[in-house]
């Protein structure tokens, strides 16, 4: 049974906050194990004062969609102002928290460095450490701690809102251990705590810990859409629908081009470890192709221990551009989103100079070479921020 920093913080008689008048970054993953949130364990207890809320992308009840700027508002069940950290500014302003004792952060990540919501901590550290506010976070688990660090550390020429701190593609660390990585590798000036987890260790999927999973944003439904999100997310930096709109996101890709068993036949016969991809039929009900029938392939997860979503993704990629002239780049401004997404153009360039007859397992092994040197480079900095 493991106990999520929420429920350590409440042992110790709230702890380093007792007594603070507080502000809150939440969102519905902020929960503890009978699923009660964290706002309203704050909110309830006598010896802390939870005076402001602060919402990150989808908002503080996890109710808009990706990429939708979310308002200032009042929070309904409690009546506390709700700060936004995802419209016209992203980060955490020193002057929102200058009159607090101290901000806790409460959010499930998903172990992965396209997630947003590991850059409104880089944010909260860096807004708060500028107030000379403490920030507090309290530990979650890494759902996909077992799939270890893999891929290449991003190059900085490329970092956005979906890549960026010199992160690989997973990272394998806890939320809490991700803030001392942050703070510490890039001087962010955060008075930093952790509330650490009890009884987790990092060899542990999330659903053998007897915690129920909340999806920490409307398009992370599932454990297996965490699972596989690491290789499929790379299919928004194209013109293929990633599944957003449907009740299978990333694990549903396809578009108007594709013939799904070809696609599924063309996939299968890679013999990729631990999946299996099935032919299949869709119509996203938003996002990308609305409400048009596609066909494509769901990606189904036949034993996640022998898995690398990594090598999903890019040979789906890989294949994907082979069978398909139709196949595109997603363009602005000049720049593609996969190149943002990859971590740099190393990807894209690469699937672009690949002819028809190239071999997708040659291809995807030269860049597994080159990701894993990188990604070595990330794993000597365990030994210094890992607290488990």
């Amino acid at each position: 049974m493991v106990r999520v920093g929420i429920e350590t913080l409440v042992e110790q008689g709230m702890g380093v906050v007792e007594g603070n008048r507080i502000g809150l970054i939440t969102n519905p993953s902020g929960v503890d194990s009978d699923l009660v949130p964290t706002i309203d364990t704050l909110y309830r207890h006598d010896d802390v004062e939870l005076a402001r809320l602060f919402a990150p992308e989808h908002g503080i009840r996890g109710n808009e969609q990706a990429g939708v700027k979310v308002a200032a508002s009042t929070d309904d069940p409690t009546g506390l102002p709700i700060k936004s950290l995802y419209g016209d500014d992203r980060r955490l302003e020193p002057e929102s928290v200058d009159d607090l004792d101290s901000v806790i952060y409460d959010m499930q990540d998903i172990g992965c460095r396209f997630y947003t919501l590991v850059y409104t901590l880089a944010y909260a550290i860096e807004g708060s450490g500028a107030a000379d506010t403490p920030l507090v976070v309290l530990d979650r688990p890494n759902p996909i701690a077992p799939l270890g660090v893999a891929g290449n550390r991003i190059d900085p020429e490329y970092n956005s809102a979906v890549g960026d701190r010199r992160l690989p593609i997973t990272h394998g660390m806890t939320v809490g251990e991700l803030a001392h990585y942050l703070n510490g590798e890039f001087d962010l000036g955060g008075d930093l705590h952790v509330v650490e987890l009890d009884g987790w260790t990092r060899d542990t999927w999330y659903d053998d810990l007897e915690l129920a999973w909340v999806p920490p944003s409307p398009n992370m439904p599932t454990l297996d859409t965490a699972t596989i999100y690491p290789g499929t997310c790379l299919f928004e930096g194209t013109t293929f629908s990633e599944g957003r709109g449907t009740t299978k996101p990333f694990e549903l890709i396809g578009a108007p081009w594709v013939d799904a068993d070809e696609w599924a036949a063309a996939l299968n016969d890679l013999a990729i470890d631990g999946a299996a991809f099935r032919p299949a039929y869709f119509t996203p009900m938003f996002s990308k192709h609305e409400r048009r029938d596609l066909e494509g392939v769901q990606v189904h997860i036949m034993n996640r221990d022998r898995l690398s979503p990594i090598e999903v993704g890019v040979k789906m990629l890989l294949t994907a551009f082979q069978l398909y002239p139709d196949a595109d780049w997603i363009r602005s401004n000049g720049s593609y989103f996969i190149d943002k997404l990859a971590g740099g153009p190393t990807l894209r360039t690469t699937i672009d100079e690949v002819g028809v007859s190239t071999s997708v397992n040659e291809v995807y092994a030269e860049l597994e070479d080159q990701w894993t040197e990188e990604g070595a480079t990330f794993e000597a900095l365990y030994d210094e921020y890992a607290l488990y």
